[in-house]
C-alpha cells in the first residue's frame, strides 16, 4: 500500500498565502483616503458595469482588488448582512466594525477549509459624525484585519503607492486634493507613469454631509473638474446636481479586475 503525501500545515499555509498574494497583485490597485469631507475611494478600473467599490449601508462602503466573482460574493454577503441586522435591531447597529468581524471569520474559514483560498482583498469604512470617528478596515485574503487611519491602498504596487501616500497625505486635504494625490500614485509605475484619465477610474465617497445615504458615486464632468483644478471649493454637489449609486448589482461577471 503505497504512502499517503504529506505536506507539513506550515508549508500548506505558506503555499495558500503565496497562492492568493499573487493573485491579488495581478489586480489594478485601489486607494481609500480620508478628506475634510469624508472618505474617498478611487480605482483604476474603466468598465462601467463591474464595480470595485461599492455601498454596503447607509454610512458603510465596501471596495476590494482580486476576484471579481469572489469579491463579489462578500459584497453581497455583507449586504445581506447589514439589511438582516438594519432590520432586526436599528439601523445605527450596523456598524463597520461589526461587518469587518463577519467578513474576518469568512474568509479565515475559507482561506483554512477550502481547497483555496479567496484571492480578494478588501476595504470596509464607515463614515462618522467627524473625522476622529472614521472607520477604515483592511482585511485580507486569510481573514486578517488591519484598522488603517487616513489611507490605505491595495493591490498591484501596494507598497509603492503606500510610499507616495505617506509622503503627500496630511489630514484635512479637500477632495480635489486628495483624488489628484491618488489617482498620481496608481499612474505611477515607477520608470514610466501613466496619465490617468476620469473615464479609467471608478470613484466614490462617503460625503459627511449627507444626512442618511453618505454614498456617492463621483464621475463624467465633476470628476474631470476635480482632477484638473487646484480649487479646494470644488466638492461633490448636493443631491440634485450629481450621481447616485443606484444599489443593483452588476450583472456581468469578469474573472479579475
Amino acid at each position: 500500500m503505497s504512502m499517503p503525501f504529506y505536506v507539513s500545515p506550515e508549508q500548506l499555509m505558506k503555499d495558500r498565502a503565496d497562492y492568493a498574494r499573487k493573485g491579488i497583485a495581478r489586480g489594478r490597485a485601489v486607494v481609500v483616503l480620508a478628506y475634510d469631507g469624508g472618505i474617498a475611494f478611487v480605482a483604476e478600473n474603466p468598465s462601467r458595469a463591474l464595480h470595485k467599490i461599492s455601498e454596503i449601508y447607509d454610512r458603510i462602503a465596501f471596495a476590494a482588488v482580486g476576484k471579481y466573482n469572489e469579491f463579489e460574493n462578500l459584497r453581497v454577503a455583507g449586504v445581506r448582512y447589514a439589511d438582516l441586522r438594519g432590520y432586526s435591531y436599528d439601523r445605527s447597529d450596523v456598524t463597520a466594525r461589526g461587518l469587518a468581524n463577519a467578513y474576518a471569520q469568512t474568509l479565515g474559514t475559507i482561506f483554512t477549509q477550502e481547497s483555496k483560498p479567496y484571492e480578494v482583498e478588501i476595504v470596509v469604512a464607515q463614515i462618522g459624525e467627524t473625522a476622529d470617528q472614521d472607520q477604515i478596515y483592511r482585511l485580507m485574503y486569510d481573514g486578517s484585519v488591519a484598522d488603517e487611519r487616513g489611507f490605505v491602498a491595495m493591490g498591484g504596487g501596494a507598497e509603492r503607492i503606500t510610499t507616495g501616500l505617506k509622503q503627500g497625505w496630511r489630514p484635512g486635504l479637500d477632495l480635489g486634493a486628495v483624488l489628484r494625490l491618488a489617482v498620481g500614485q496608481l499612474g505611477d509605475d515607477g520608470d514610466a507613469g501613466r496619465e490617468l484619465s476620469a473615464d479609467q477610474l471608478e470613484v466614490a465617497v462617503l460625503d459627511r454631509h449627507r444626512q442618511r445615504r453618505t454614498f456617492r458615486r463621483v464621475s463624467g464632468g465633476l470628476l474631470e473638474a476635480l482632477l484638473s483644478t487646484d480649487d479646494p471649493t470644488h466638492d461633490v454637489p448636493p443631491d440634485d446636481e450629481g450621481p447616485v449609486e443606484p444599489g443593483s448589482p452588476p450583472t456581468a461577471e469578469a474573472p479579475e479586475t
